[in-house]
């Protein structure tokens, strides 16, 4: 996250409040994500968040069980669009 904020600086804000949310929660599904972000996607394996008003997006992987929340990408939507992360 720290490598996303100082390569997209107009982020910062939003990654740290989408951080501080998440540090808190105790989701058991991807139900329990969309009650705190209601945009939130699976998307195969992963869990897609908007940030920043949809003009990135930020790409997780969650193991409900175990408690953990794995960052695997934060892109720009047009960065997003293409797919290359789905790999």
């Amino acid at each position: 996250m720290r490598e996303a904020a100082e390569r997209h600086k107009d982020i910062a804000s939003s990654l740290d409040a989408w951080y501080r949310l998440t540090n808190r929660a105790e989701w058991q599904s991807l139900a329990d994500v969309r009650q705190l972000f209601p945009s939130a996607d699976a998307v195969g394996r992963f869990t897609v968040f908007n940030i920043k008003g949809n003009s990135y997006r930020l790409i997780t992987e969650i193991n409900y069980r175990g408690r953990r929340l794995y960052i695997r990408h934060v892109l720009t939507h047009a960065e997003y669009d293409k797919g290359g992360w789905k790999r």
